[in-house]
């Protein structure tokens, strides 16, 4: 099998049974309506390591953007190979996308909330904030990306790797995943967004692409930094890339904190004025 068409297989597994298990918690009249979070970052662990079990071997199963730009910025990828993995990512979603459709084909147009729909395909803020929900999405990513680091940096007995990668997703989606779903992967989100854009759902609404920006931009930064801030701690690589990347990375937390800070301030001028008025 060529890396190619493994990076195909691989995002298209991890989005059947990502984009799977979000369908059967969210739409009306599954079995496993209601089910919760908790089903929903387990059966995403197992989907990426179902993914790496089966293209491991082939392509290193990034199934990822954001952990091929990460690990081709500090040397341990080739960066000629970059398009040709991002390419199969994208179309490995697009069509995992698809197959989710088709599997709940009944259940599409019984189910009248837009944006239950549009969550089985893309990730969506629990609360809109967008320079705070890029921070959610870099943090999760680079965590990402320094655990697979971790683990590839520990012996482990023959065919165990997969299973502790699914632990990590795990891990970060319980965390680290109620801000904004966690996509922590450009093309799990912007894949699947895009078969929600062309694929006829009844009464689907909007793909929200004023949103979709979020988790591409944050997730291929948090990879990167990632990639870099573990070399820079773990082997003393203290590179120009790292020390640009963390002024970048210092302007987004402090930007993204002063932002709250004043939402705040404003949230608690409006309650002491309307206290004022009362009285």
């Amino acid at each position: 099998m060529s890396e190619f068409l493994a990076e195909v297989i691989g995002t298209m597994i991890l989005i059947i049974f990502g984009g799977g298990v979000v369908a059967g918690v969210v739409l009306k009249d599954s079995k496993a309506e209601g089910s919760g979070w908790i089903v929903i970052t387990i059966a995403w662990g197992l989907a990426v390591t179902m993914a790496v079990y089966a293209v491991g071997s082939f392509s290193g199963a990034h199934i990822n953007p954001a952990v091929t730009l990460g690990l081709a910025s500090v040397g341990e990828f080739p960066w000629a190979k970059v398009p040709l993995y991002i390419l199969a990512q994208m179309i490995g979603a697009i069509i995992g996308a698809g197959i989710v459709f088709l599997n709940y084909l009944p259940h599409w147009k019984i189910t009248k909330d837009q944006g239950a729909k549009l969550g089985v395909f893309a990730t969506g803020p629990a609360v809109r904030s967008p320079f705070s929900n890029l921070v959610s999405e870099i943090i999760g990513t680079a965590v990402l990306v320094m655990g697979l680091l971790f683990i590839g940096a520990n012996d482990f007995t023959d065919g165990l790797n997969p299973l502790i990668v699914g632990a990590l997703i795990i891990a970060i989606g319980m965390s680290l995943g109620g801000t904004t779903g966690y996509a922590i992967n450009p093309a799990r989100d912007l894949g699947p967004r895009i078969a929600h854009a062309l694929l006829p759902i009844p009464g689907k609404g909007s793909s929200d692409w004023s949103y979709a920006w979020v988790p591409v931009v944050g997730p291929i930064f948090g990879g990167i930094y990632g990639a870099v801030f573990y070399k820079a701690l773990f082997t003393s690589d203290y590179s120009l890339l790292f020390w640009g990347l963390s002024i970048v990375m210092a302007v987004i937390l402090i930007g993204a904190a002063n932002a709250e800070l004043k939402k705040g301030h404003t949230v608690a001028n409006d309650i002491e004025e309307t206290l004022v008025d009362d009285k």
